[in-house]
């Protein structure tokens, strides 16, 4: 969500305005509406993943999940204190206006119906181990009242929990209130959220609000392209009166939203609560870190003439190896959708090229000799990343080889040794891709904290990483406390002091009083 402002504090009214925004995208999807995002302006990419952004489902199996799509549904499924409800959204045709959205989001609010036995963490079965969710899908969910509402649930639109908590930049301006933030949404109470829904809104109860994807059908830019339309619809075109609640007339004669009916017996409570148990210790034991880095952003790196990716990549390696004195394999997400179909590719941003750069500035050598090295590994850094964009990384490759060898049941111990070292830095970039949406000139307070995921290793670290206009970059930083040489806050100090480092050997003038991170509290909205 915004990371300095709340549109407004009212928890339905910020759901019936964004639910109407997510609709209206959808409108302009079906009607082929939104522009194909074009490499330098000139080059087409693939939009073949915006196809299952809404009413898709992640469907459990023995061997392997399914992505499942549907035709449009014209409601969403809404979950709040262990109970779940359907919400029409169009009323004999019609979109519901987001002043009647909020009319029937606060009915959802204001029901005290208890849940029904077994029904508050029922959402757990798809946090836990597939197989287990396959089985047991299969044999209490396959008829009756369960499939029913479980059918319900799988070709909602998409799914949105009304959350009890408080989340965001809070007013004591600590840290410590985004790092909570970010992991609520990453993966709340493990029972919550709908992890198999292509993606999940979640509306906490000072109005903040903020979305977890499923990946298997999308990557990130495809789910941030969505977020930025409904973010900046919610309030630059829609808006809210001056109490804070949409605009708009309400139809008083709109049927209540449906509560769905389950019957769920003790031995699927058994498995629920294991699954909740394997999802649990997953989600304790991530570490979480989101800060920002006030100092300078990608014009300030422009001007240094280098790519601001490349800087921060190489920011990256030189705080892993001060953390852990070593080097580790990276992996950068890079995109492929200049080809059909086309997903990402790896980008491995530790170089030979890198690594002597990091050695040299470590070891004290002259600032000249650092600067051409630098220039040396940006360079290399570049040109890796238009290798993967353009179907010549090495990773996906690799991965088919894999699965041929399978497929064939060859052993390989060329591909036992490749594939079996872990990404102990794997990172990604997420851009901001429709700026004409944002107004950061007269608005520079409305601008997304961003997104992160979890580590992929367990001795590694997640890192994702968002340029925010001109002058600020923020970071997400993901570790798991299990493991005693990682810690995503020490891991955030390193990244500030390597960022800072490379901008004065680059330019030796920029050396200049370091604005604290967390000093800006989130701004009230102006009626």
């Amino acid at each position: 969500d915004f990371q300095y402002v709340t549109p407004t504090p009212i928890q339905a009214a910020r759901a019936g305005n964004t639910i109407h925004a997510f609709f209206l995208y959808r409108r302009k999807l079906n009607k082929e509406e939104i522009k194909p995002w074009l490499l330098r302006s000139a080059v087409p990419c693939c939009s073949y993943q915006f196809e299952r952004m809404f009413d898709t489902c992640r469907i459990p199996g023995t061997l392997t999940d399914t992505v499942q799509h549907w035709e449009d549904s014209d409601y969403i499924v809404v979950y709040y204190k262990g109970r779940y409800y359907r919400l029409r959204v169009y009323q004999a045709g019609r979109l519901l206006s987001p002043r009647e959205i909020e009319f029937q989001i606060q009915r959802i609010l204001d029901d005290t119906t208890p849940p029904s036995k077994g029904e508050a963490k029922l959402g757990a079965l798809t946090a836990g181990e597939r197989i287990a969710w396959s089985k047991a899908r299969q044999k209490y969910f396959s008829s009756g009242v369960n499939k029913r509402s479980l059918d319900c649930i799988e070709r909602a639109a998409f799914f949105v929990t009304l959350d009890d908590d408080e989340r965001g930049m809070m007013a004591d301006n600590s840290p410590e209130g985004l790092d909570r933030y970010a992991k609520s949404l990453l993966h709340g109470n493990c029972y919550d959220r709908w992890f198999d829904k292509s993606f999940s809104v979640v509306y906490y109860k000072n109005g903040k609000s903020g979305i977890n994807a499923e990946h298997s059908w999308a990557d990130a830019p495809v789910v941030a392209h969505l977020w930025e339309y409904v973010l900046t619809t919610d309030s630059f075109q829609l808006g809210y009166n001056e109490e804070g609640h949409c605009k708009g007339e309400v139809d008083s004669s709109l049927p209540r939203p449906q509560k769905l009916n389950w019957e769920i017996p003790s031995e699927c409570e058994e498995q629920i609560s294991r699954s909740l148990e394997v999802a649990q210790a997953l989600a304790d034991d991530v570490d979480f870190h989101v800060f920002c880095l006030r100092d300078f952003g990608k014009g300030k790196i422009k001007k240094c003439r280098v790519s601001p990716d490349a800087f921060v990549q190489m920011a990256l390696q030189l705080a892993y190896f001060r953390d852990r004195g070593t080097f580790c394999l990276t992996y950068e997400a890079s995109m492929t959708r200049l080809f059909r179909e086309g997903r990402t590719e790896t980008v491995r941003s530790c170089s030979n090229e890198s690594s002597a750069f990091v050695r040299a500035l470590q070891g004290g050598e002259p600032a000249d000799v650092c600067r051409r090295l630098f220039r040396a590994a940006s360079e290399k850094h570049q040109q890796l990343y238009r290798m993967a964009m353009t179907g010549a990384g090495i990773d996906r490759h690799l991965f088919c080889l894999y699965l041929v060898s399978k497929y064939l049941g060859v052993e390989s111990p060329f591909l036992k040794e490749v594939l079996s070292e872990p990404w102990r830095l794997s990172t990604s970039q997420t851009p901001i891709q429709q700026v004409e949406l944002f107004d950061l000139v007269n608005h520079p307070e409305y601008i997304s904290c961003g997104g992160g995921f979890g580590p992929v290793a367990d001795d590694g670290y997640g890192v994702s990483y968002m340029f925010l206009a001109e002058n600020m970059v923020n970071f997400h930083i993901s570790c798991k406390h299990s493991c005693s040489d990682t810690d995503a806050h020490g891991f955030g100090g390193q990244i500030r002091t390597a960022l800072r480092d490379l901008l004065h050997l680059l330019d030796p003038l920029s050396r200049e009083p370091i604005k604290k991170e967390e000093s800006k509290a989130e701004v009230k909205k102006e009626k």
